[in-house]
Parts: C-alpha cells; structure tokens; sequence
C-alpha cells in the first residue's frame, strides 16, 4: 500500500484509478493509516480503501478464502472497458513490485492505443522494440525477438 501510494501521483498521470479493498472494515483501515502507512508514506493514503467484510468482492475474484474469512493479496490491471487484462496474487509473506505494475500498464496502454498491431515482448520497456503480430512474423519471432532483447 505504501510503494502504491508514493506512485500514486505518476499512477494519476497514466490515466489509473486506484482502489484497495479488503474484508477489514473501515476503521481497522482508519486505524492501519494513522498508526502505521501514514509513517511510511507521507500523509495519508490518497485512494480509497474499500471494505468488502461479506468477502463478496473478494469471491468474485477468486480471491477469497472462506475458511480463514480473509482475502488474499492481490493486484488487478483493469482496461477502461472493465476488462482484467493482468492480475497477480501472492501468498501474504511476499510482496508486490509497484515497478512491474507500473511497466506492465505502459505496455498495456501500448498495446491498447495500437489497437493490437503492436505487443510487447518480455521484459519490455518503454522505448524498447515491439513485435507486430501478423503473416509476417510467423517463423521470425526469434529474430525479432533477439533484435528487441539485444542480440549479443
């Protein structure tokens, strides 16, 4: 929540709308900000943070555990259409790089504004080469590939 937070500003800049959501209520989450993310960022949390106490949006994405009633982490890159184009989930103990987020919806938006005629190839960077997928790419992938990774 924290290394979200100190984004926010650049997350703002890239068209993205925040939310946290989780089965705490909202004075556990009043709480948790003023005794604990609000020394580690500063000032408060700038998005909302919902509660889903029922778990009902946390089953709607798979993310519910019913036995320990609790949610489990996770992050959604939805489209403007409402559409999940990336998700992660991790066990509690590891957490999220705000880094991958953040190349992972450049290269979405990329994706999105060529309307497909562009992609992204691992480990993509912005300003880095992108395939266009098509007849002429079929069996030259690695080519391509080795010319968007550096070839050595």
């Amino acid at each position: 929540m924290s290394a979200v937070a100190d984004r926010y500003k650049e997350l703002q800049e890239l068209g993205v709308e925040v939310i946290s959501i989780s089965v705490d209520s909202v004075f556990v989450h009043k709480m948790w900000n003023d005794h604990e993310l609000s020394k580690m960022i500063d000032g408060d949390i700038p998005f909302p943070m919902g509660s889903d106490q029922d778990g009902s949006i946390g089953k709607l994405y798979g993310i519910y555990d019913e036995e320990g009633k609790v949610e489990t982490r996770g992050r959604f890159i939805i489209d403007p259409d409402g559409i999940i184009q990336g998700f992660e989930v991790l066990n509690p103990t590891v957490g999220r790089n705000i880094e991958e987020t953040i190349r992972q919806i450049k290269a979405f938006q990329l994706v999105r504004e060529s309307e497909g005629r562009e992609v992204t190839p691992a480990g993509w960077e912005p300003g880095k080469k992108t395939l266009k997928p098509g007849p002429d790419l079929v069996g030259k992938v690695w080519q391509e590939w080795s010319v968007a990774e550096g070839a050595k």
